[in-house]
């Protein structure tokens, strides 16, 4: 396994990082250690979770436990690294709407605080090394929300802060903010980024870039596009796994697309999106969510693939955008 530093925290992480958002439905609650422990055996020692994950009800799937039966998915992720918790970078977030209630959602300081002690308590940690407002929060000042994450690491709670999905102008102002206030600055932004959604480089990409913040990108195969035909075509594959639609047709002529130079090349299609991924400016991590022990092996075996850079060019030309969004990035970030 091979690590990045993680913005300007000072630690490395895994190229590959864990992603838990089904965790009790795919894996299973009886299955979520297994995955977790063959993570670790690994070398992954990043591990990305949040409040909203795994109990919610746009996760449920035929044949598994309904959502009010099902633990959060961060009691699966305690309980897996009991014994283990230093071994990880822990992370979660907090954000996304947890119960009916009008407070049951948004970057409020009190919801923040509130839901940072509930984390805890499932995670069975005194704290979590990252710690994401996981969208932004049009009703609450940043600046609030950014008081309240430097005052938990202050507390010792949190190590670190980040922000995730965030545009680039936000981030921007979030640092803004904090040099003017003092306060302790964001380490990474979490970013949806892959061979065919690459909407990020053009403006935060160069601005992470610019301020020395590293990227996790999540879906880094697209819910399974890029993981060849069988995995496409399940039935619970892309923005379906969590109650979302299927894919373009767009999206699955770049598939195809990816997978011809898998076979010219001799390498799995899922290896060849994430080696690209990981070789894009500023990404330190990729957050895969692996819902068996081989899939998680496949992943792995990517972080230590070089491409070659003809396969490079011939990879950019599947994104959206092609050579005109490659060479924006490169005039951008120097």
């Amino acid at each position: 396994m091979e690590y990045s530093l993680l913005g300007p925290s000072g630690i490395r992480v895994s190229r590959i990082c864990l992603g838990t958002a089904t965790f009790g439905v795919a894996p299973a609650a009886d299955d979520a250690a297994r995955l977790v422990h063959a993570a670790l055996d690994h070398g992954v020692n990043f591990v990305d979770t949040a409040n909203s994950y795994g109990h919610l009800a746009h996760f449920d799937r035929p044949g598994t436990p309904p959502a009010a039966a099902r633990e959060p998915a961060e009691e699966l992720v305690g309980r897996a690294l009991r014994g283990r918790r230093d071994e990880v970078v822990l992370a979660t977030k907090a954000g996304e709407p947890v119960g009916p209630g009008v407070g049951d959602r948004g970057l409020s300081r009190r919801h923040l605080f509130r839901q940072l002690e509930a984390s805890l308590r499932r995670l069975r940690t005194d704290h979590v090394d990252v710690y994401y407002a996981h969208h932004p929060d049009p009703d609450t000042p940043l600046a609030q929300t950014l008081r309240a994450f430097d005052d938990m690491v202050r507390q010792g709670k949190v190590r670190y802060a980040a922000l995730s999905t965030y545009p680039a102008w936000q981030l921007t102002h979030a640092l803004w903010i904090g040099s003017d206030l003092g306060l302790d600055p964001p380490v990474c932004a979490q970013v949806r980024y892959n061979l065919v959604d690459r909407a990020v480089e053009r403006e935060v990409v160069p601005a992470a870039r610019r301020f020395g913040l590293s990227l996790v990108a999540f879906s880094p195969l697209s819910g399974g596009l890029l993981a060849g035909e069988d995995a496409a075509s399940r039935e619970y594959a892309g923005e379906r796994r969590w109650g979302g639609q299927g894919y373009s047709a767009r999206q699955r002529e770049a598939a195809g697309r990816l997978s011809s130079l898998a076979r010219e090349w001799g390498q799995p299609p899922e290896r060849l999106a994430l080696a690209w991924l990981l070789a894009r400016p500023g990404v330190a991590s990729a957050i895969v969510g692996s819902e068996t022990p081989a899939e998680l092996d496949a992943s792995v075996a990517a972080a230590g693939l070089t491409l070659a850079p003809e396969q490079v060019a011939a990879l950019d030309e599947i994104g959206e955008s092609g050579r005109d969004l490659v060479e924006l990035v490169r005039r951008s970030t120097g």
